[in-house]
């Protein structure tokens, strides 16, 4: 415990709160935070100093500092930690809160805040956080008595982790950082899950005893190894297909016999009718939102007209949307544990299915030739067969990202880190945190040069900390994915869509970071294999033809599609 005063205070009772509260994150067990210093919690950071235990890393803007925090919980299933300033800063740490959110990650945003005498009067940089953050985390506070620090701090691992996990957001008003008081002991915090009873698993068995054309669809938060493993077990001995929903790939060995694919944007139309067609639907952890719904058109809305067993940790997401057949408010871990060790139903009505609908997943596989000297799909394809089979892949999102979700294989669970709620800028940070997460593994991250740019400041960051991720930034010269949508809506009336980017081999090579680039798809293997041996991060920028704009279809195909629609 932290007793070196304060030069700002006078009194002589107890310790300040900036250091009260550094205890109470070493009690809680964190050990990595991220974040941007800031004169408002000055306090914390000398609290820092005596807790070393915490390895904090400086970034270079709260969005990226919120993503690696975010990424660091979905590695880890605890709350990554994010400190930022107030105002500009708090702000700017939204993308990374709103990532938490949707995708369901334990995270606590901690900002500084303006003195209490001044609340109330727009001071320097004053925000009311309760109202910015109120519908992008679960509980936003603010902690006006330094006593009662570990009260918010309890309160704030706990609601983190429980239920549907996400994050939480506490504001330090300055003045109250630097008043001591003085607190008792407490424990770390305890994770609670909710179970299914005896009943519900007895109601599941008899739903689907009575299938004949069932299929799983797994995601959302709270997951770990275990509990995927559980899952590979309850599908093998009832001979299920498994779906994963959007972003949510590495839930199940892709190589899995029972794995089918992918429900997420551009969904596989075999897989799409797979789901329509299906009269059981059991829905592991993922909220049916609009990507894995495509847009709410594979389920029909209240009430699907296939059958609907939905497992959710979070009661207030089951019924939210979709009525089901049987709702069970229960974390995957504890259901899927108890279905695993079911006795198997009889699974003659659709063993055969699974089989057929396993190969029409392998023949997405075969790469689709695209425009240009660089074949996205082949580069892919040759990181699938190279990495390592624990090598985690970190994207944002943008067409870029399809190419990844549809040619790599995820072979063990979290080896994928992709924001399910879209957010551009994200496969920077989140490459970074995984390295410092785990530093004996590769992590390659791949960009679009837009969603690069947004976050690849943070260059700096891995160079610093000799967190020795591979980039991959994949240029076309445009927002791929507005220009897509440009295209199919208003053909020939581009807008606000092109870029003029800067040679990011180049530019890499002044963050002191090993760069290159690549413009023939044969380059690519020995320019990996470089970026590997170079000791430190590394960014091979991939020219990519700007007509190989989908998977599937060029951009002049989408274009003239368009116009013969008579768009």
């Amino acid at each position: 415990m932290s007793t070196n005063p304060s030069s700002t205070d006078r009194s002589n009772a107890g310790r300040i709160g900036g250091h009260i509260l550094v205890d109470c994150l070493r009690a809680h067990g964190v050990d990595l935070a991220f974040g941007v210093p800031g004169e408002s919690y000055l306090a914390v950071l000398d609290g820092l100093v005596d807790a070393p235990e915490i390895r904090t890393i400086v970034c270079r803007q709260e969005g990226g500092a919120a993503m690696m925090a975010e990424a660091y919980g979905k590695l880890t299933g605890k709350p990554g930690i994010c400190m930022v300033t107030r105002g500009p800063g708090a702000t700017n740490a939204s993308a990374g809160v709103h990532v938490a959110f949707q995708d369901s990650t334990p995270m606590i945003l901690l900002v500084g805040q303006v003195g209490r005498d001044m609340f109330d009067r727009e001071a320097f940089q004053e925000l009311d956080y309760r109202r910015m953050y109120g519908q992008l985390a679960k509980w936003v506070a603010q902690i006006d008595d330094p006593a009662r620090i570990p009260e918010y701090v309890s309160r704030a691992f706990h609601t983190a982790v429980s239920g549907r996990p996400g994050p939480v957001v506490l504001a330090l008003p300055e003045d109250m950082l630097v008043e001591r008081a003085s607190v008792a002991d407490f424990d770390p915090y305890k994770r609670t899950e909710p179970h299914p009873g005896a009943a519900d698993i007895a109601r599941f068995r008899e739903i689907l005893a009575a299938a004949k054309r069932p299929l799983v669809i797994v995601g959302g938060g709270g997951w770990d190894a275990e509990t995927s493993a559980a899952l590979a077990r309850f599908a093998e001995a009832n001979h299920l297909p498994v779906g994963a929903s959007f972003r949510c790939q590495d839930y199940l060995d892709n190589r899995h016999p029972n794995y089918v694919g992918h429900v997420g944007i551009g969904i596989d139309p075999k897989l799409g009718a797979r789901v329509r067609d299906s009269d059981l639907l059991i829905v592991v952890g993922a909220r049916l939102g609009e990507m894995t719904t495509s847009g709410y058109t594979l389920l029909d809305i209240p009430r699907p007209r296939q059958g609907l067993v939905h497992v959710h940790a979070g009661a207030d997401e089951l019924g939210r949307v979709y009525q089901g057949d049987l709702l069970i408010n229960a974390s995957q871990r504890s259901f899927l544990q108890a279905v695993a060790e079911m006795e198997p139903v009889d699974s003659s009505a659709w063993a055969s299915e699974t089989p057929l609908a396993r190969r029409e997943y392998e023949a997405l596989l075969t790469p689709l030739a695209t425009p240009g000297p660089v074949q996205m799909a082949e580069i892919v394809k040759w990181l699938d067969a190279t990495l390592p089979e624990d090598a985690i892949v970190t994207n944002g999102a943008g067409n870029y990202a399809t190419w990844v979700h549809r040619y790599f294989q995820y072979k063990q669970y979290r080896t994928g880190l992709a924001p399910t709620c879209g957010s551009m800028g994200y496969g920077v940070p989140a490459g970074i945190a995984a390295k410092l997460v785990h530093p004996e593994r590769t992590v390659v991250s791949v960009s679009g040069d837009g969603c690069y740019m947004m976050h690849g400041q943070e260059l700096a960051t891995a160079v610093q900390y000799g967190a020795n991720v591979i980039f991959l930034v994949v240029n076309n010269g445009m927002y791929g994915t507005i220009r897509m949508h440009q295209e199919r809506e208003y053909p020939n009336r581009i807008s606000a869509t092109e870029l003029h980017n800067p040679d990011f081999a180049a530019l890499a090579q002044a963050y002191g970071a090993h760069g290159e680039v690549v413009t023939r798809t044969e380059d690519f293997a020995a320019a990996f294999e470089r970026a590997q041996a170079a000791g430190r991060p590394a960014v091979i920028e991939l020219r990519v033809d700007p007509e190989a704009l989908t998977v599937a279809r060029s951009l002049s195909q989408i274009r003239e599609a368009a116009l013969a629609a008579g768009r």
